[in-house]
């Protein structure tokens, strides 16, 4: 089954490629290399640091695996200029009730971790992503939770990312 493709600015997709290749070219030696001293101690069934150095190798690795996937699925793209209706990579302020807003950026989790944005991420397919896709503000919109609670929103406001 094919991956959904992620947004990234062009700053988080080279944050991810600097990630991938740090861990590629420093992180897989530096647990060789660990495994190798915790073997030289001697019997691996009661050596704890040879186990926990494997394991760190697993999480690596599953890294690894991910990022690959990831920039390999990724739709990079600049900001979107058109502030007229929500679209992927928009900032988008909503309002569930006059005193009780949120704003949030339509794209990928993985641009928190590049350090870009302080703002929560909602992806494009996600529930709450879906519904307020396409709309503009002063629009009224409506969708189930996973708990079937209907919940109503209005869109106030949508930016450019990074205004």
């Amino acid at each position: 089954m094919p991956e959904t493709p992620v947004w990234l600015t062009r700053d988080a997709y080279d944050g991810l490629a600097q990630e991938l290749e740090h861990l590629k070219t420093v992180g897989r030696p530096e647990i060789s290399a660990k495994i190798a001293a915790a073997r030289s101690e001697g019997d691996l069934s009661e050596n704890g640091g040879y186990h926990a150095a494997r394991e760190e190798q697993g999480q690596m690795e599953g890294r690894i695996a991910q990022l690959e996937a990831m920039l390999r699925d990724a739709q990079v793209g600049e900001t979107p200029t058109d502030t007229s209706q929500v679209s992927v990579g928009s900032k988008v302020t909503v309002a569930y009730a006059p005193d009780d807003t949120e704003t949030f950026l339509i794209g990928s989790r993985e641009m928190l971790g590049v350090g870009e944005i302080d703002t929560p991420v909602y992806s494009p397919q996600s529930l709450l992503g879906e519904a307020v896709l396409g709309h503009r503000p002063g629009d009224h919109v409506a969708y189930t939770a996973p708990n079937g609670r209907a919940i109503a929103l209005d869109i106030v406001s949508v930016e450019a990312f990074g205004q």
